[in-house]
């Protein structure tokens, strides 16, 4: 494989997860990891990856305020609008972090009346410019990596909680190990927030499924909804719909 061709793998593979650790690109890439090491330091200086310990970030998943760096942003657009339909007056609703969420933030109707608890600093600044509804920022120590909060005081924050609803983005997710992510500390907070909720709406891009991470989440089973930007009536989606709701 060429540079050219690794590098843009490792690009896509990043802007598809956020985040990328070295020693399993070199598995993927059958390279060595000093081999990864130069092409993330090499993407770093163009600007198009955070280089960090051990791996890289997205530059959209860490500044989705700037225009035209959020990767398949128009797809997200069509997962939050979907979403919405989920959403009724009066509920109580448990709400992620990531740039999905972020524009589901963005399009809640001024007129909807709820109360959103949420573990994103960015959705509840979005969320707060809404007129009727309570904005509950669960307080905790802010990943840097991830722009949400983590820690043993949200856990236990989120086990006095039960809401109407949970929307949640993901790593990846498919019919055989359900919703995975390669974060430990994400997936306590996430398995806390699932815990606690009546229904979980899973958001994704098609292409993070049948796809895995190195860390279960939960089960497909405690899956309610699957909200992609495909029609739910799309063979890609045909076996989810078997055992959970899609939208």
């Amino acid at each position: 494989m060429l540079k050219e061709e690794r590098q843009a793998y490792i690009i896509h593979q990043i802007n598809l997860h956020n985040k990328v650790l070295s020693s399993d690109l070199s598995v993927q890439l059958n390279v060595s990891e000093d081999t990864i090491r130069r092409d993330l330091n090499e993407l770093a200086e163009n600007g198009q990856v955070l280089k960090v310990y051990g791996g890289a970030l997205s530059k959209s998943f860490q500044f989705p305020f700037q225009e035209g760096n959020v990767y398949a942003k128009e797809s997200k657009k069509d997962i939050a609008k979907k979403a919405l339909s989920l959403i009724k007056n009066g509920m109580t609703v448990l709400v992620g972090g990531g740039t999905t969420m972020i524009e589901l933030a963005r399009l809640v109707p001024n007129e909807i009346q709820c109360t959103f608890f949420t573990i994103s600093p960015l959705v509840a600044l979005e969320l707060a410019e809404k007129e009727n509804i309570d904005v509950i920022l669960v307080g905790g120590k802010l990943s840097r990596n991830t722009n949400i909060v983590t820690g043993s005081q949200v856990i236990n924050e989120l086990s006095d909680l039960r809401v109407d609803l949970c929307l949640l983005g993901t790593n990846s997710l498919s019919l055989d190990e359900g919703i995975t992510d390669s974060d430990w500390e994400v997936v306590q907070i996430k398995r806390a927030m699932i815990k606690c909720s009546k229904n979980l709406a899973i958001l994704s891009i098609t292409e993070k499924l049948n796809s895995n991470q190195k860390m279960r989440v939960a089960p497909l089973r405690d899956v309610s909804y699957l909200v992609t930007d495909l029609d739910p009536a799309h063979p890609k989606l045909k076996e989810f719909a078997k055992l959970i709701t899609v939208i």
